[in-house]
């Protein structure tokens, strides 16, 4: 699955760290999603997909036969 959150962060000016503290997950676990190397929880994905105002399909992408 891939995603937007880097380009979402760089749209509202937010560090890993800052978008780690603001949903409460760690800055490891931000970088981690970013490169696609893990997979969140259905409850972190409609965290995010509030905090960047976009629906969480425009955040996240399913490819191939996933």
């Amino acid at each position: 699955m891939k995603n937007n959150i880097k380009v979402q962060r760089a749209i509202h000016d937010l560090t890993q760290a800052a978008l780690a503290d603001e949903i409460g997950v760690s800055r490891q676990t931000i970088n981690a999603m970013e490169k696609n190397k893990y997979v969140p929880s259905t409850v972190l994905a409609l965290k995010l997909s509030k905090l960047f105002n976009i629906p969480v399909e425009e955040l996240f992408i399913l490819e191939g036969n996933e």
